[in-house]
């Protein structure tokens, strides 16, 4: 049985990715430091949850033993401190030790999920230089062939996107603000994300390539927010800040414990998600989906049994 590994398999992206493999036939091992926390994916056939540090070259070295590929789904948005070190270890860091492990085990095939917008020299943000280096750093490591993935917004179940936005227009308002609201953004698809990567696994044509994936509408930020108050059923006026006062926001929130909107988001910011060239269509076998014909489901607010039961079955990978 061909064996694959995830680095991030229990994320977002995660969670389905490593669901279609097993579908596909992989043997797939997802590296974790939170093994007992992820039941939902312990319980599928041929998904094996292995306790690892990733971060620790001996471990990550062992563990990639007798992978025929393995796909990279690294990344935080945010990092404790404003000084980049957070982003260089999760992004920058763990290529290089990636890179190490595979040459180690002779791995020739690897799927990196990067960013839009990421560039090393010319990123707005630490997260947008920290991503574009360590694609840099992968595409030019010696022995092993990638395939990076920059998405712009990815949208769907249980999204971070969506879900923290509407937990801020929960909060009883008539009015709210919006830091860098005219930002545009092309959001995609999680499960067109999903099929994406898995159109190209093992496939030479795919090697050295990197994908812009964009979903087919771009919208602003505020357009985006609009929607999903319109989703929820709350009437809000929306207000659009300018870049003066978003980065007095980002200034302001950047000190709170949870750091909903950082100064390095409100750089990020700086540039709008969109593609100049799309790849996502020439990866799918169908038309990439819009947030208009997939969120509106994840916010009702009941289900039926048959729901009920029809979820069930997707969280334990057997629909």
């Amino acid at each position: 049985m061909r064996k694959i590994c995830l680095l991030g398999g229990t994320g977002f992206v995660g969670k389905p990715l490593a669901k279609r493999l097993f579908k596909e036939g992989w043997q797939v091992n997802i590296l974790t430091q939170r093994r007992e926390q992820r039941r939902e994916l312990r319980v599928l056939p041929n998904v094996h949850l292995i306790a690892t540090d990733v971060n620790d070259q001996t471990q990550l070295n062992a563990q990639l033993a007798g992978c025929d590929v393995v796909i990279n789904l690294v990344g935080i948005r945010n990092e404790k401190g404003n000084d980049g070190s957070g982003f260089r270890k999760a992004h920058v860091e763990l290529s290089q030790k990636l890179i190490t492990a595979c040459q180690t085990n002779h791995i020739k095939h690897v799927l990196h999920l990067s960013a839009l917008n990421a560039d090393a020299k010319n990123g707005k943000s630490h997260y947008f230089r920290t991503k574009g280096e360590a694609e840099d750093l992968l595409h030019a490591a010696e022995g092993v062939d990638v395939t990076s993935f920059k998405p712009s917004i990815i949208f769907g179940d249980n999204d971070r996107f969506f879900k923290n936005f509407a937990s801020l227009l929960r909060v009883p308002s008539p009015i709210f603000m919006l830091p860098s609201g005219y930002t545009k953004f092309s959001p995609v698809w999680l499960n067109d994300v999903v099929e994406a990567m898995l159109s190209t696994i093992g496939k030479t044509k795919h090697y050295g390539q990197r994908y812009n994936l964009c979903g087919p509408t771009t919208y602003t930020l505020e357009e985006l927010v609009a929607y999903t108050a319109k989703m929820m059923g709350v009437q809000r006026h929306i207000i659009p800040l300018n870049d003066k006062y978003s980065r007095w926001v980002a200034l302001f929130m950047n000190k709170l414990p949870s750091t909903p909107y950082s100064i390095d988001n409100y750089q990020s910011a700086q540039m709008d998600s969109v593609c100049d060239d799309n790849h996502l269509p020439q990866l799918l076998s169908n038309t990439p989906h819009t947030i208009e014909s997939i969120m509106p489901k994840y916010f009702s607010t009941t289900s039926t049994p048959r729901e009920l039961y029809s979820q069930f079955r997707m969280l334990a990978g057997r629909t």
